[in-house]
């Protein structure tokens, strides 16, 4: 089925990581997938929370939200214990994603925060946090470095994230928001830069999907973070 940007059923959109992006942040990333927009940081603190606290290694985790023009609606602001629950469910994701290729015990008992906040919502908010939080984390991690702090290199390996699904009985990679609202099965997937899956959340929307769909949507999923890699060391410079 012709897709509402011309893109092929396997092709990505266009991605773009703009790096220093807030000069307040030694990781600042605006990450772009298609016309969604979401600004990633990576700041660190001493200190670990108590249940480290003594074990001589780190922590890192994230927070998620989505400003209120984000979306074409007005998004009210968390507030006091009104907090959205589909944000912390994404927040959830991110830390557990990045602490995938993180070596906590490189960082000593200091703490990294990855902050995430979407600017422009147009499908696929958490895969592009996903993939600009790495990039911001690269950045944060040679801030580090470079002022000694860091007992060696934390990142193990690269991190990417892309949205695929079946609409129309369509396998898609990269699903914008109107091809998202309406698809019979929707996948987000996290995936190491050895291959190897982090993270694979899939739901039927519909219908329920076929194995093969099922293969299917790996393999272009995969196809489509080999994408976000290549983009992400093109803005790296690595």
């Amino acid at each position: 089925m012709p897709r509402n940007d011309g893109r092929q059923p396997n092709e990505p959109r266009p991605l773009a990581f703009q790096r220093a992006f807030t000069n307040s942040a030694p990781g600042s990333v605006l990450a772009s997938f298609g016309a969604t927009r979401v600004l990633c940081t990576a700041t660190y603190t001493d200190g670990v929370p108590p249940f480290l606290q003594g074990k001589g290694q780190g922590w890192l985790t994230a927070e998620y939200g989505m400003l209120p023009a984000s979306t074409k609606d007005r998004k009210q602001r968390d507030r006091g214990t009104k907090i959205d629950g589909r944000g912390i469910e994404i927040q959830r994701l991110i830390g557990r994603a990045v602490r995938g290729v993180v070596d906590l015990r490189k960082l000593t008992e200091r703490t990294v925060w990855i902050d995430c906040d979407v600017l422009q919502a147009d499908g696929g908010t958490r895969t592009a946090a996903i993939s600009g939080a790495w990039v911001a984390l690269y950045d944060l991690f040679k801030h580090m470095d470079q002022k000694r702090v860091l007992r060696g290199w934390p990142l193990s390996s690269q991190l990417g994230a892309i949205s695929v699904g079946v609409v129309g009985g369509e396998v898609l990679c990269d699903l914008d928001y109107s091809e998202d609202s309406k698809a019979e099965t929707d996948m987000n997937l996290v995936m190491t830069g050895e291959g190897q899956f982090i993270e694979v959340q899939g739901s039927a929307e519909g219908a329920p999907f076929r194995r093969e769909e099922l293969d299917a949507m790996l393999e272009v999923g995969a196809a489509g973070i080999r994408r976000v890699f290549e983009v992400q060391r093109a803005a790296l410079g690595i």
